[in-house]
């Protein structure tokens, strides 16, 4: 069969459910219904229903807490969350300095804000390349990370566009069927390019005495290199050492039994990528992971950390992978030498659509930005259970609707439909993957960083997706999205 006659594959993604716990009130809805009837109950009770009424403003108030919805939350969500910040802010810690003279250093320790301060990098003493792993004290994981390589999926032709699609299902289906494995996120970014790595190529390479051409060519190095905006990509694995007890204890037990179990799961995954058309080039080291933390935080150190590189890819002390200032805003984060703002991917393409439908919003031109997909592995009964709870939802709201005489909604249609098509998923022996994209968009002032999210938010219309700007949430959320930790906490 030639390449004309071969279909290229559709995608299309379930719709995601934003049914609450009872008559599509959420958790915090309940509660505040729930308290506003208890009192109302009382005070009709104790004093009658003049006291009810006079209690006009505080019904008023909470039924605009429940039903009134700002940026698809409703104002009794978003209480928790403004709440939170609030507290951050007056308690001061929405600044964060580092301390490199007071603070005492300890070895391995990557020194981060907020949640991440815990993290260390930490390096097995057999390593035969240096490659090394963030240990997580507080979750108990071990995360290593790859830097992966791979032809540009839509210059391929439909053939092997069809064969990565199919190769990759395979690799999530596989990893998440271990059972010891946390969480996987692919992380790709563009990063400001010094031109250092090509200007060695050519003083190495390059012939600059040739006459015409060579000062040509000189030239152009010179100049294009640190136009450049190279992409790069990552694959971090992160493996719950909890769920992977057993088999670190027969590895030997403690850290040196849990990167023996780390090091065969990242070859077999290294090997299920590479049937998707991703090449794993090489498990980073701590001075690596340390230079990719440092550079999502100041972008402009890049160009210093590759040329005191011996190898030409950056590096830096583990020490120094943390910034030295964070300003936290509501809707954005300011660090060393770069503005952030973060996106939630809160609806995936429901149409069917090319499976590079993401190809026009990664190659937004002249935009900073990192892509982040996480992918959560669910065990089998725990999927099963959410499967019949979310069918048991949909059909008692169903009779609750048809009792009171209203028309069904097609969008509930829809949704039992996807969880139906899950259901049977999960019986023919398909693992279920949770995923979450994250979107984090840099520049160098606040009007770069309005101008480049302008033109993000234009590129995800095309594209078909809906983001979301996760206000009062920045400084998690940029942790997640712009760094290959493989976390999943907001």
């Amino acid at each position: 069969m030639s390449d004309l006659t071969v279909t290229p594959l559709t995608v299309k993604f379930p719709h995601r459910s934003r049914r609450g716990i009872l008559l599509g009130l959420s958790l915090p809805q309940l509660l505040l219904v729930s308290c506003a009837l208890a009192l109302l109950l009382i005070t009709v009770v104790s004093t009658g229903l003049l006291g009810a009424i006079a209690l006009t403003p505080l019904w008023a108030a909470v039924a605009a807490l429940v039903a009134i919805r700002r940026h698809g939350r409703s104002l009794i969500d978003w209480t928790p969350i403004v709440l939170r910040f609030a507290q951050r802010r007056r308690t001061g810690q929405t600044l964060w300095l580092a301390r490199p003279v007071t603070r005492p250093r300890q070895d391995g320790v990557l020194h981060l804000p907020g949640t991440a301060a815990s993290l260390r990098v930490v390096t097995p003493g057999d390593s035969a390349n240096g490659a090394a792993a963030i240990h997580d004290p507080h979750h108990q994981t071990l995360t290593a990370i790859a830097r992966v390589s791979s032809r540009a999926f839509a210059l391929l032709d439909p053939a092997t566009q069809n064969h990565n699609v199919a190769g990759w299902g395979r690799a999530l289906a596989g990893i998440a069927r271990t059972g010891h494995v946390a969480t996987m996120q692919v992380l790709e970014r563009t990063v400001p390019d010094s031109g250092d790595t090509l200007a060695r190529h050519w003083s190495q390479q390059g012939h600059p005495e040739t006459p015409v051409a060579g000062q040509v060519y000189s030239e152009l190095v010179a100049s294009a290199g640190p136009a450049a905006a190279p992409h790069e990509a990552y694959l971090a694995i992160s493996l719950d050492l909890k769920a992977a007890k057993r088999l670190i204890s027969q590895a030997g037990g403690g850290l040196p039994g849990a990167f023996t179990v780390m090091e065969q799961t990242t070859s077999s995954i290294a090997q299920a990528a590479r049937s998707a058309g991703l090449m794993v080039t090489g498990w980073l080291s701590a001075r690596e992971i340390a230079a990719v933390i440092r550079t999502a935080y100041d972008p402009k150190a890049l160009s210093a950390l590759q040329q005191w590189s011996e190898s030409g890819r950056a590096e830096a002390d583990p020490a120094a992978a943390g910034p030295v200032v964070q300003v936290e805003e509501y809707d954005r984060l300011a660090t060393d030498s770069a503005r952030h703002a973060t996106y939630w991917v809160e609806d995936w393409p429901r149409t069917e659509t090319s499976a590079g439908f993401l190809h026009g919003l990664m190659f937004t031109a002249g935009v900073r930005r990192t892509l982040s997909l996480i992918y959560v592995p669910q065990g089998l009964e725990s999927a099963m259970r959410d499967v019949q709870r979310k069918k048991a939802a949909i059909i008692a709201d169903a009779n609750e609707r048809s009792r009171r005489g209203q028309v069904d909604s097609e969008a509930d249609s829809v949704e039992y439909a996807d969880v139906k098509t899950r259901e049977r998923q999960l019986i023919a022996g398909h693992a279920d993957v949770a995923l979450t994209g994250l979107l984090t968009v840099s520049a160098e002032t606040d009007a770069l960083l309005d101008a480049a999210c302008a033109q993000i938010e234009t590129a995800a219309v095309t594209a078909q997706v809906d983001l979301r700007r996760l206000n009062f949430q920045q400084p998690d959320a940029f942790a997640l999205g712009a760094l290959p930790l493989a976390r999943t906490a907001l």
